[in-house]
């Protein structure tokens, strides 16, 4: 079987033990406890504090949109086509200013839109990055989403000129080698990727070592869409299996690369 037919399998078959864990699906539970590090890869989530309007998602903390089924989703499909031997259903959670976040080769920060680091959180994102992290930005609304201050690409751009002071975001293309870490990704996908609820054309943009695109991508950015929104949604028939797939194969070579440079 291969490993795209693999994958259409698999999402039929993640739904039900992802309702067992529905409890957690808009919001964050105090009483979940980071699993301790043991070496094996774990699935970060940044939490933050969100500005004023990022407080939509069922009430509940942007940061928390579609945790934790997203990510352990994800998780499956990784450990059914990869050596990785990751955690699946332990799905940690630091800030950026936890001493933790450096234990994590890569990190997921979603709905950027209302993110707004201090000081401290700032620099000890810089120091991982620089380190060799890996950030992966996910999760974009159109400004003033539901009525809501917030949102859009400012605040976020706001937010790393406070993190990398020089960096310079790059519009990525095909030759990228995230795009073929793992799955070849096709130009099509690239320019057409396909919306969950966004609209308009999506656009993958980077942030590189030295702001050279030859050297080591430190951050790939999914802007104007929401990548992580068919992971969390697959195996309930919400989207075609086809888009799912594609949702999937960018995660999976994003993972890839993180853990390989």
């Amino acid at each position: 079987m291969t490993a795209v037919a693999t994958l259409a399998v698999l999402l039929a078959l993640v739904a039900p033990s992802a309702a067992q864990r529905r409890r957690f699906f808009y919001g964050w539970d105090e009483t979940v406890k980071n699993v301790p590090y043991d070496g094996r890869f774990t699935f970060l989530r940044v939490r933050y504090k969100p500005t004023p309007g990022g407080y939509w998602a069922g009430g509940m903390p942007s940061w928390v949109h579609g945790f934790p089924l997203a990510e352990q989703n994800l998780m499956r499909i990784m450990t059914e086509i990869s050596l990785l031997n990751a955690h699946v259903d332990d799905i940690n959670v630091v800030t950026l200013d936890d001493p933790q976040l450096f234990q994590y080769p890569i990190a997921y920060l979603i709905e950027v839109g209302w993110w707004a680091p201090t000081l401290q959180e700032a620099a000890a994102l810089r120091a991982y990055l620089r380190k060799g992290g890996f950030l992966i930005v996910d999760d974009f609304k159109p400004e003033g989403w539901r009525g809501l201050p917030g949102g859009g690409w400012e605040p976020f751009a706001a937010a790393m000129r406070r993190v990398l002071p020089d960096a310079r975001f790059f519009d990525m293309d095909l030759d990228d080698r995230i795009f073929h870490s793992f799955f070849e990704i096709p130009a099509k996908l690239l320019a057409d990727f396909p919306q969950a609820y966004n609209y308009g054309r999506p656009v993958f943009r980077g942030i590189y070592e030295d702001n050279d695109p030859q050297k080591r991508l430190m951050v790939i950015i999914n802007y104007n869409t929401d990548v992580s929104q068919f992971w969390e949604w697959s195996g309930r028939g919400l989207r075609p299996f086809d888009e799912t797939n594609d949702a999937y194969k960018l995660a999976v070579n994003y993972l890839v690369y993180g853990l390989t440079h």
